[in-house]
């Protein structure tokens, strides 16, 4: 019987663990760690922290789902990996493996800028799900004495959805309320122009966004540095400073620590065409965890986003490549993974497809309209039926 050990309980870890268990069934032991006991549908955070969504609303106990799946389940961290010896060492347990699949997410790099960061820092984000119930609460107090508000992405991030989404959110909440006249609202960007997203701009993004925010008057500040967060100003590379109310900012990621040093300089695992690490045959990354290029240098750094679609072909390719290798069968072919989101946009959305993912490509696609937003309401129900059921061999 082949063990298998997951490092990660979210759209990576989850699909790569019940798919190895179909695949597989008894020929496998699986084991799932993860630092929670819960699954976060993390794309809704941005409404838990508009208050949109409560978190039970969007949240899944990992215990009994993955009971059901045939999954064993450690609700513990992986402090290190000893990938010679091939084991997991938690602080309670080591783990020994065949297979090892790394699917931990990123660690937050709030200590890039000084002054960053919702812990001991001066601004929000809503990256976790404590991190949007600490929004939640910003936002509160911000009603009560509304003023400016900047809303952007430092140098080095990948991950720009949640500040777009954020943005409008709070335009479309704040025109609600009868008060968007007594709020200026910033947006601030390492991207070189909106709507570049980290993939070199999706057909015509650029314009489409450029019209959107100026619509929404939203005021734009793109290939920009933040050199300092302070109480009450977001301060730039190039001198300007930024007053805020309120102030909400996506990090750059990294690596994190307990699989660092079986990354690139940043922490992220290379891997192979089927999620496989290039020196560690039996290790296996997908996600956010793993190194992508960008596709161009930009003037101010920026990374590819890992979407939880991708993240979910990813693991899939992985999964079965394992399963593949302990029945001994031919590997899978593999492909390039694309992207396929929703951008919610308060009032409206943007269906977003890109294949692959990275240009050149076959095939790409930017739309926007009220129905997309129907469209993410409705997935986000689809997706947490299908997760409770462990069908991740479903769309």
């Amino acid at each position: 019987m082949a063990k298998i050990v997951i490092i990660g309980g979210s759209f990576g870890g989850l699909t790569a663990g019940f798919e190895l268990k179909r695949l597989l069934g008894n020929k496998a032991e699986v084991t799932l760690l993860c630092d929670t006991d819960k699954f976060v549908f993390v794309p809704s955070l941005p409404w838990v922290s508009m208050g949109w969504r409560r978190p039970e609303d969007i949240t899944i106990g990992l215990e009994k789902i993955l009971a059901a799946g045939g999954i064993r389940f450690f609700p513990e961290a992986a402090v290190g990996v000893d990938a010679d010896a091939a084991k997991v060492i938690t602080a309670a347990h080591e783990f020994q493996y065949d297979y090892l699949v790394i699917a931990t997410g990123p660690d937050l790099g709030f200590s890039s800028v000084p002054g960053f960061g919702p812990y001991g820092g001066h601004t929000e984000c809503i990256f976790t799900l404590d991190q949007a119930l600490k929004t939640k609460k910003a936002w509160d107090r911000f009603l009560e004495n509304p003023g400016p508000i900047a809303v952007g992405a430092v140098q080095g991030v990948s991950c720009f959805g949640p500040a777009y989404e954020y943005a409008f959110e709070v335009d479309t909440e704040l025109k609600r309320r009868n008060i968007r006249h007594r709020v200026p609202i910033t947006f601030v960007t390492s991207e070189p122009y909106i709507g570049h997203f980290g993939i070199g701009g999706l057909k015509k993004s650029r314009s489409i966004m450029e019209d959107e925010f100026a619509d929404r008057e939203i005021k734009l500040i793109t290939n920009q540095s933040v050199e300092e967060f302070t109480p009450d100003e977001v301060r730039l590379k190039d001198g300007t400073k930024l007053p805020f109310k309120l102030a909400m900012f996506a990090p750059p990621m990294a690596g994190v620590k307990a699989v660092f040093h079986l990354g690139n300089p940043k922490g992220f695992i290379p891997v192979d065409a089927n999620y496989r690490h290039k020196n560690y045959k039996n290790i296996f990354s997908v996600g956010v965890a793993i190194a992508i290029a960008p596709p161009e240098q930009t003037p101010v750094p920026t990374g590819v986003p890992k979407t939880g679609y991708m993240t979910e072909h990813m693991a899939k390719y992985a999964a079965e490549t394992i399963a593949s290798e302990v029945l001994g069968k031919s590997l899978p072919k593999t492909g390039p993974v694309g992207a396929l989101c929703i951008m919610d946009m308060g009032n409206t959305a943007a269906l977003m497809k890109a294949y692959p993912v990275l240009p050149p490509r076959k095939t790409a696609e930017l739309k926007e309209g009220k129905r997309y937003r129907w469209a993410k309401l409705a997935f986000e129900k689809y997706y947490l039926w299908k997760i409770r059921r462990g069908l991740t061999g479903l769309p």
